[in-house]
C-alpha cells in the first residue's frame, strides 16, 4: 500500500467515530427561551431543541460555529416547509428560540438570502422565497433537499445531472492530463481497492469523492470545473443516486481504473464510455430512497 494510501485511511478511521455527517448539528443543552404569544406565531417544532449558547458548544461540528449552525437549522426547515412564506421571519422571535445575538440572526438571515431562500424588503420583512429562486446549484441546498421531503426529486435530479457532467468531464480530461494528476488519480483508485478489502466504507467514499472532483477539475473547462463543488456534495449526501460508485465492488474499481488508464492514453471516447457505465442507477435499487437522517 502506498504512504498516501495508508495515511488517508488511518485518517478517516480515526475521524470516524466523531464525524458529524450531512445535516448533523451539534449537540449541547439548551434551555427554551419563552416566546411572546401572538396570532400567527411560526411553529417552531422543527427546529432542533438543543441548538444552544455559543459557550457550551461541542467541539467538531464540521467546523461550523454557531452562525453555520443557525444558518444549517433554518436553511433545513426552510427547504422541509416548516418555515413558508405566509409570515416574515421575525429575527427577535429567532434570536429568542435559539438564544443567539441579533448579529448572529442578522448574518445568518443574510447567508440564507444569498442562496435565495430568503428576501429582505421595507415594510414587509424577511420572507421565505419559492423554490424557485433558490440556488438548487448550492451544495448546502442540495444537501437540505437529500435530507428532506424533496429527497427523491433531489435524488433523481443529482443522477441525471452527474449524469451529464461527468461523462462529458472524463473526455475533455483525456487531453489535458499531467503526471501529477495522473498519479493522484492512480492513488485514488488504489486507496479504494484497499479500504473495500478492508470494508471501510469511509475511506471508499472519501478516495471516490476526490477521484471525480479532481477529474471535473483537469477538465480544461472553467465552466465545468465550477461544477466539481456540486459534484462533491451528491457523493457526499445519502440520499443520492445509487450508482457504480456507491456500491464498492470489483466492477466499480475497474471502471476507475479503465478511466484513468483512458486518461494516460489521450483516449476521451473510451473515459466517457467508463465513466457513463459508472454512473449508470443500477434498475434493482432504483426506487430505494433512505430514511431521512435525524436532524
Amino acid at each position: 500500500m502506498s504512504t498516501l494510501a495508508h495515511t488517508m485511511m488511518t485518517a478517516a478511521r480515526s475521524a470516524d467515530s466523531g464525524l458529524t455527517g450531512p445535516g448533523d448539528l451539534d449537540r449541547y443543552p439548551y434551555a427554551e427561551a419563552p416566546v411572546a404569544d401572538r396570532v400567527g406565531a411560526p411553529a417552531w417544532d422543527g427546529a432542533d431543541p438543543e441548538l444552544g449558547r455559543v459557550g457550551r458548544r461541542a467541539a467538531g461540528s464540521r467546523g461550523r460555529g454557531l452562525h453555520g449552525q443557525l444558518v444549517q437549522q433554518l436553511g433545513q426547515m426552510i427547504v422541509s416547509g416548516d418555515l413558508g412564506a405566509d409570515r416574515p421571519l421575525v429575527p427577535e422571535e429567532i434570536g429568542q428560540r435559539f438564544e443567539v445575538s441579533r448579529t448572529v440572526v442578522r448574518e445568518s438571515l443574510r447567508v440564507l438570502e444569498a442562496k435565495g431562500l430568503v428576501s429582505a424588503r421595507p415594510n414587509v420583512g424577511t420572507r421565505v422565497r419559492p423554490v424557485s429562486d433558490w440556488n438548487l446549484l448550492d451544495p448546502d441546498i442540495i444537501e437540505w433537499r437529500a435530507f428532506g421531503p424533496q429527497r427523491d426529486d433531489q435524488r433523481r435530479e443529482l443522477s441525471e445531472l452527474r449524469w451529464t457532467i461527468e461523462p462529458l468531464a472524463a473526455r475533455l480530461a483525456a487531453g489535458h492530463g499531467r503526471e501529477e494528476v495522473q498519479q493522484r488519480l492512480s492513488d485514488m483508485v488504489e486507496i479504494m481497492s484497499h479500504a473495500m478489502a478492508q470494508g471501510d466504507a469511509l475511506t471508499f467514499s472519501r478516495a471516490d469523492t476526490e477521484f471525480h472532483t479532481l477529474l471535473i477539475q483537469i477538465a480544461g473547462n472553467r465552466m465545468v470545473e465550477h461544477l466539481s463543488g456540486i459534484v462533491s456534495a451528491a457523493l457526499q449526501v445519502s440520499g443520492g443516486p445509487v450508482t457504480g460508485c456507491d456500491r464498492p465492488n470489483e466492477a466499480s474499481l475497474a471502471l476507475h481504473a479503465r478511466i484513468v488508464d483512458a486518461l494516460g492514453t489521450g483516449d476521451g471516447t473510451a473515459a466517457e464510455s467508463a465513466m457513463r457505465q459508472l454512473l449508470t442507477v443500477h434498475p434493482e435499487v432504483e426506487r430505494v430512497v433512505p430514511a431521512p437522517r435525524e436532524h
